[in-house]
């Protein structure tokens, strides 16, 4: 088969995207590259390499071989040209927007979003002059109309955490793309397993790694993806991108590097200057996790259905958000996930605030964890919880209302 373009499938990218056989030692495994720094050939080798003329290993704050087979197959998988792994989701967010964002821009985010995510936009944000405007992401209609002249950038999640709302990626990516700013979104919850952004017109795509990538709830990390598709020289809202670099000599990383500049700029800067880079350990034990991400996913949908479905008729329940339950499905479902949306989702109690507290405080075999994704079943109170810091108004935003439990 040498010489020839192969395509493979999902589930082989899964196991073999961005690695080989050691060179050295033929281990089968990606080994752990466990080392702050690398040795150079010679002194023009690293000025090389510190002025990005070329690629190679400096110090693991910003490359590092085990986590750049990570970065690979994420990329592969999400189908995107370069990815970023980073220390955490909340960290991948930081370094997305480092990206695009100088002091005084503005941000159009859902409304649907994790409470530490919305937490991070409306209270540190704005440290860095960044400011968000939230939306209902139900209506695209609501993005184009809360815009600005400083909006740099739409953000929404793919299937919303707690309350598993589809998004309609395709139409909120039209109207970026008509304001010529790219559209983010979040696919932790769905995985690309289940939802391929890219494919509908998302530009860039965020993951928390730590949750059903990962999928043992082990190591927490995250990834910053790119498409490749968009266009940085199409207006002028984006310096970081197309003006010279101070920091790399006047280089202009959109010109230089192409469909995968984001990505560099995401290492070169991000990483270099902010530091939440990820661990080559927690690198290598996310790979194993990926490598069972379809079977896992699998049997999370057919989980989720069947419980969804017990706890719709329950007595003690007055709803159920579940997309995939007759009731809620909307051909948005449909479109952009049909194999599922995941194991994460949200039922209201009859009791309230404290009935939901009660039934998280009694479960035996379900964990009471602020987590998702892993092998084990959990369970919280998102109002007492992950939720806390907004107001009433803004948790049932959210879908956290005082009655929500998420599972």
């Amino acid at each position: 088969m040498s010489g020839e373009q192969r395509e493979f499938g999902f589930e082989t990218l899964c196991v073999h995207a961005g690695a080989q056989p050691d060179p050295v030692t033929g281990a089968r495994a990606v080994p752990i590259y466990q080392t702050t720094s690398y040795v150079f050939e010679s002194a023009d080798h690293a000025a090389a390499l510190f002025n990005l003329q070329q690629f190679g290993y400096i110090y693991s704050r910003l490359t590092n071989p085990t986590v750049a087979v990570l970065e690979e197959r994420v990329a592969a998988l999400e189908g995107g040209t370069g990815a970023c792994a980073t220390a955490s989701g909340h960290a991948a967010q930081v370094i997305a927007f480092f990206n695009l964002l100088t002091p005084g821009d503005h941000v159009v985010a859902s409304n649907k979003l994790y409470g530490g995510s919305i937490n991070q936009m409306k209270v540190s944000y704005p440290q860095f002059d960044w400011h968000v405007t939230f939306v209902d992401p139900r209506n695209p209609d609501n993005f184009r109309e809360a815009a600005t002249e400083r909006t740099k950038a739409f953000f929404i999640e793919s299937v919303s955490n707690p309350d598993a709302i589809v998004a309609d990626i395709e139409a909120i990516a039209g109207i970026a793309h008509e304001l010529g700013i790219p559209l983010i979104v979040d696919n932790t919850i769905a995985t690309p397993y289940l939802c391929r952004p890219f494919e509908w017109g998302a530009d860039i795509v965020v993951h928390s790694l730590i949750k059903y990538m990962g999928g043992q709830g082990n190591s927490i990390g995250g990834a910053v993806v790119e498409s490749g598709n968009f266009d940085w020289f199409q207006n002028d809202k984006f310096p970081l991108m197309t003006e010279p670099c101070a920091a790399y000599h006047g280089l202009r990383f959109a010109e230089t590097f192409g469909n995968f500049a984001f990505t560099v700029r995401c290492k070169a800067m991000g990483l270099r200057d902010l530091g939440p880079c990820m661990s080559p350990f927690n690198a290598f034990l996310i790979l194993q996790g990926i490598e069972t991400l379809p079977l896992r996913m699998e049997r999370i949908v057919q989980n989720a259905d069947r419980v969804a479905d017990f706890l719709a008729s329950h007595p003690y329940v007055a709803w159920v958000s579940y997309p995939r339950l007759p009731e809620n499905r909307t051909p948005l479902v449909d479109k952009y996930c049909p194999r599922g949306v995941g194991g994460v989702f949200t039922f209201g109690v009859k009791g309230g605030y404290e009935m939901g507290v009660k039934v998280v405080d009694h479960c035996e075999l379900i964990s009471h964890v602020a987590n998702i994704g892993d092998t084990r079943t959990l369970i919280i109170h998102p109002a007492s919880t992950t939720h806390r810091q907004l107001t009433p108004e803004q948790q049932k935003a959210a879908g956290a209302g005082p009655e929500v439990v998420r599972l």
